[in-house]
């Protein structure tokens, strides 16, 4: 019998919280509690991010580009993510299981493009929702594990890695201080990196003011994204047709 890929994941999950498989690295409960204290933390169902995305340029000469930027996470596994220029808008979002993209024309409405996302894709996706709603702990649950791949420094600080494994190919290699739980800097298995810039406090839960992620184009060069936050609003109830597939046609 083929047993797919919804009932794995509960079973792994079922396993390791009935046989305690993978205990808590001590470090988890410290960055949670610098993020905010566990009544707050759990009181999470959604965060909506509104801001800014700023693409730097690869080359001297070459101007940024900025777009609008509208996330929003929802528990348990719900995202989109608009960009927004002056001519185009591409959404992405995951419903569950589903995943899909959507890039249309400002000037023309009949232009428009919309296809559905593969199933590594689709993981991805609900590897990341998990990673902006969890906080940290519970990743067993959704069928993935930890790992305290121990001490390292980074910038001259104290850290302890921390791997978030989501299975294969997704992972995501986080370093706290030792010394308070702050989040220094985060890895991904592709090699590319993600800071978090400023503090706010929302919801008694504190939230970056902004995030720069770098990766490795085809060619080798490093590219910069930021993404500014000037508004991030917690526990707003969207409907499941907020993030569901589209009907084919112009909105």
């Amino acid at each position: 019998m083929k047993v797919n890929f919804r009932t794995k994941m509960w079973v792994a999950g079922w396993l390791t919280s009935i046989l305690g498989w993978g205990a808590e690295p001590a470090i988890i409960a410290k960055a949670r509690l610098f993020l905010g204290e566990e009544a707050a933390l759990n009181r999470i169902t959604s965060v909506h991010y509104e801001g800014s995305l700023v693409t730097a340029a690869l080359r001297v000469g070459e101007p940024e580009v900025r777009s609008a930027l509208d996330i929003v996470y929802q528990k348990p596994d719900r995202q989109r993510v608009m960009a927004s220029s002056a001519t185009i808008v591409e959404v992405t979002a995951l419903d569950g299981y589903d995943g899909w993209q959507r890039i249309e024309d400002l000037k023309d409405v009949a232009k428009w493009r919309q296809t559905l996302l593969g199933r590594e894709q689709i993981k991805r996706l609900r590897a990341n929702t998990w990673e902006n709603l969890a906080y940290f702990r519970g990743i067993e649950r959704v069928g993935g594990k930890l790992e305290d791949q121990g001490a390292r420094t980074i910038d001259g600080i104290a850290c302890r890695k921390i791997a978030f494994v989501h299975g294969p190919g997704i992972t995501f290699f986080r370093y706290f201080e030792e010394a308070t739980g702050r989040l220094v800097l985060t890895e991904t298995e592709a090699g590319g990196t993600i800071r978090e810039v400023g503090a706010t406090q929302v919801g008694g839960v504190r939230f970056p003011k902004s995030i720069i992620t770098t990766t490795q184009t085809v060619t080798g060069e490093t590219q910069s994204v930021t993404l500014i936050f000037e508004k991030i609003t917690v526990n707003e109830a969207r409907d499941g047709a907020w993030f569901a597939i589209p009907r084919l046609a112009p909105r």
